[in-house]
Parts: structure tokens; C-alpha cells; sequence
């Protein structure tokens, strides 16, 4: 079930294309299963149906977008949290690899480092989860079966990915990642951490100084996203924001062009 080195590499644009689906939803020109008007993506509907539940329709839009950016700024902050202490090389490599720049200690050890700084001491994959909020956000801009098919495949595909990671990890680290794997949980965050910031007495566990500039600029397409809604969600148009969505796309493509 884990994701083929084809996949892992491209993974960028297959994201890409799991989102322009979803936006797009072709298939609803022969199935005809989001409707026609102006209010056919998840933000409309939702607050519809929220009016007939007795709310007033601008409050109930007002409630949908209010949900909408904080899961946006949630995705982006955990997102760029984690960019920071991962690095943003790793982040966007093409390749499986440890999470940190070798070190003359993990070197001697003879295999790569794994950072346990930041979110990494909560979850393990705290990129991942920072995706996931985020299209929560990005959804409610689809037509319905676009929302769906999106958030099921996003679900599907990061999960071969990280089962992909986690094998590979396990192979390189064997009982220091299995000790790290006992005491971080996967996707749910624990308040309270058992994992130090320090290394691991082998070094395989190492911090990492966060470098949040360069994580800010790697996660640009999340922090467009995330000031779109606060900024001109207000105008409830969902148009505007699908085009402020495709700006932000243009800049994390230049910035990822100018970081390779």
C-alpha cells in the first residue's frame, strides 16, 4: 500500500492534480451531482442548509468562513513549524531521505539523522496533518463531489506516503525509529511530549535550528491561501478566493523554481 518512488517524487504534482479535480469536478457535466447557481461549492451549500436550521444565511456564511480560516492558518502555522525544523531542502526533496543535513555525527553512525525538534516531538508527520487542515480550508471553495473526491484522495494518497517514509526510516534506523515510533503518535497530537529536544545517544535523533524564513517562503501557497480567506472572504465570493488561490499556486511555483 505505500506509495512507489514514482509517486514520492512527484508528489507535488499529483497534489496539484488532486486539487485542480476537485476544483474543476469534471465529471459533473454527465453525472449532474452538484447542481446549478451561484452557491454549488461546499461554503454555499452548507450555509444553506445551516438558514434552514433557523440561522440567519449571513451568519451562517459568516460561521462556514470563520471555520474555513482557522483551518487554513492552522495548516499553514503546523506547516511551517515543521518546514523549520525539517528544512525546506528536505521538505521538497524528489528523493527519501533523513530529516536533517548530515552531521559528522550521524555520518560516523552510518545512517541519517532523524529530527525530533518542533512539532516533532508530538507527531510524526506533522507535514502531512498541516495539508490536510489546510484543504479542509481549500474545499469549501469546491463543488461537493469535487470536496469529496479531493479529501478521500488526499487522505489515500499522503497515506501511501507516509507508509513509504516510515519504511524507510525503519530500514535505515531500526530500533531508534521504532522507540521513536513507540512514544510519538503518528497523526493525533499528545499534549504532553516524551521525547527531549536533545539527540538520541545513538544519533539518530538530533534537533534541528528552525530556519523559519525559508519555511515561511516554502509554504507560501498555504500562507496565500490562509490570508485570502481573512482578507476577502468577507466579500463572500467565492471566485475571487478560487483566483487568490491560483496566485498563491503561481508564487510557491516561483518560489520552489528559485529554491531548486
Amino acid at each position: 500500500m505505500k506509495a512507489t518512488p514514482f509517486e514520492f517524487r512527484f508528489r507535488f504534482w499529483i497534489l496539484v492534480a488532486i486539487f485542480a479535480l476537485g476544483f474543476t469536478a469534471p465529471w459533473d457535466r454527465a453525472l449532474r451531482l452538484d447542481g446549478t447557481g451561484p452557491n454549488t461549492h461546499v461554503w454555499g451549500r452548507l450555509a444553506i442548509e445551516l438558514s434552514r436550521a433557523g440561522v440567519n444565511i449571513s451568519a451562517a456564511f459568516n460561521v462556514i468562513l470563520a471555520i474555513g480560516i482557522v483551518f487554513a492558518f492552522a495548516g499553514a502555522a503546523l506547516r511551517t513549524w515543521a518546514t523549520a525544523n525539517l528544512g525546506p531542502e528536505v521538505m521538497r526533496g524528489e528523493t527519501l531521505r533523513g530529516g536533517s543535513v548530515p552531521t559528522s555525527q550521524n555520518r560516523d553512525v552510518g545512517h541519517p539523522g532523524l529530527v525530533v525538534s518542533g512539532p516533532y516531538r508530538y507527531l510524526r508527520n506533522p507535514l502531512y496533518v498541516g495539508l490536510w487542515l489546510n484543504a479542509v480550508a481549500l474545499a469549501m471553495l469546491m463543488p461537493p463531489s469535487g470536496a469529496i473526491f479531493t479529501l478521500v484522495l488526499l487522505v489515500v494518497f499522503q497515506v501511501r506516503l507516509m507508509l513509504a517514509e516510515e519504511a524507510w526510516l525503519g530500514e535505515r534506523l531500526g530500533a531508534a525509529y521504532a522507540e521513536y515510533c513507540a512514544r510519538v503518535p503518528r497523526l493525533l497530537p499528545k499534549l504532553r511530549t516524551r521525547v527531549a529536544p536533545s539527540s538520541h545517544p545513538s544519533g539518530a535523533w538530533m534537533g534541528h535550528p528552525a530556519r523559519w524564513g525559508k519555511a515561511a517562503l516554502a509554504e507560501i501557497f498555504l500562507w496565500g491561501t490562509a490570508v485570502s480567506f481573512a482578507a476577502l472572504g468577507w466579500q463572500y465570493n467565492a471566485h475571487l478566493l478560487i483566483q487568490c488561490v491560483l496566485v498563491s499556486l503561481g508564487l510557491a511555483l516561483v518560489a520552489r523554481g528559485v529554491a531548486s
